[in-house]
């Protein structure tokens, strides 16, 4: 029993510390993710070397628990800025008659023949503007029907799982589809008229994951990241970025991201709102984001019920605030305390 608890405790111990390395092999970067999960069982073998110990400290007994309460805190630490505790980096929208936008972001999962039910959900939400990636040419098809309802759409439907839609409500003026680092991996560029005083910058985005079936490094999703970053950081009105960045809020690549671009994330002070894996409740982690620039407040944000893909919905409200106004003084204030 204590060879198997030692073993155990042991590959906890470097599952948890892996991600403290900055290589960019998959192996490294994929422990970035279950970071609440490796709290609880961290916990939970901590209180089993503290059963074990039944008061005797030997050695062994002794380093288990100094360590893994150490690791305890640390992953705490680590969490706090997106539990409710937290101070919010984006504050909340006090101005209810301010200029608003809804957005609506969800990977589809390709192979999710539900069609109908992502459209049920979409004409519920009601959403000014929504992004699915992992859209192939029969989602392009199902999701047509929003054609009359959405005047204004980017399609660029692919069979490779990194197809991307993007239908508005407002009027879509300097369209681009890039393809920053991979020639089958699209993103997209675009500014939104929502009336005559205001234009919103955003980019859609959908890298490749750090697994070995996608690719074995996540040297090609850290690169676009930053990437659209960096464009971001240029533009100086309102700005936004969605997709599924298929990396964690709390990643070394995320933090970097939030530095270097400038946005500011919903979750921070809120919540997790895990967006994966719907299908399995103990594997959850939020890959879905929607950052944006110190320009917007923010009036709600939702993760909506599952419609057969193994990513949830994500859905925001966001109050568009003049720059010198109180609240966008507040998001700064916030961010820098972050």
């Amino acid at each position: 029993m204590s060879i198997i608890l030692t073993s155990l405790s042991l590959l906890l111990l470097i599952s948890a510390l892996l991600p403290l390395i900055r290589h960019d092999n998959w192996i490294f970067r994929i422990f970035e993710y279950p970071r609440v999960q490796k709290l609880i069982l961290v916990i939970f073998f901590l209180i089993l070397w503290v059963v074990k110990a039944n008061g005797s400290f030997d050695f062994n007994s002794s380093f288990f628990i100094l360590t893994l309460l150490c690791l305890t805190i640390y992953l705490m630490i680590c969490i706090f800025p997106f539990t409710k505790f937290s101070p919010k980096m984006i504050v909340d929208c006090k101005n209810k008659s301010a200029k608003s936008i809804h957005l609506f972001v969800l990977n589809v999962y390709q192979y999710n023949s539900a069609y109908q039910k992502t459209i049920d959900l979409i004409q519920k939400e009601d959403p000014d503007v929504f992004f699915l990636v992992e859209t192939d040419a029969a989602w392009a098809q199902a999701i047509s029907v929003f054609k009359s309802e959405y005047p204004y759409q980017i399609e660029v439907p692919k069979d490779n799982t990194y197809g991307l839609l993007f239908y508005s409500k407002y009027e879509i003026l300097g369209e681009s589809v890039h393809y920053l680092i991979d020639e089958e991996v699209p993103s997209i560029e675009l500014d939104l008229k929502i009336d005559e005083t205001s234009m919103i910058q955003i980019f859609g985005i959908h890298p490749t994951p750090p697994v070995p079936s996608e690719n074995p490094k996540s040297t090609d999703r850290d690169a676009e990241i930053l990437l659209v970053g960096k464009q971001a950081k240029k533009h100086h009105g309102p700005c936004i970025v969605i997709g599924d960045l298929n990396d964690v809020g709390w990643s070394y690549t995320s933090e970097l991201f939030l530095k270097t671009s400038g946005l500011l994330d919903l979750r921070r002070g809120r919540g997790m709102f895990n967006t994966f894996h719907a299908k399995h409740f103990f594997m959850r982690w939020p890959l879905d984001h929607i950052f944006v620039s110190k320009h917007f407040t923010l009036k709600s944000i939702d993760r909506l019920p599952t419609v057969g893909s193994d990513h949830f919905p994500i859905s925001t409200k966001l109050c568009i605030q003049p720059i010198n106004g109180n609240e966008s003084k507040e998001n700064s204030t916030a961010a820098q305390q972050e």
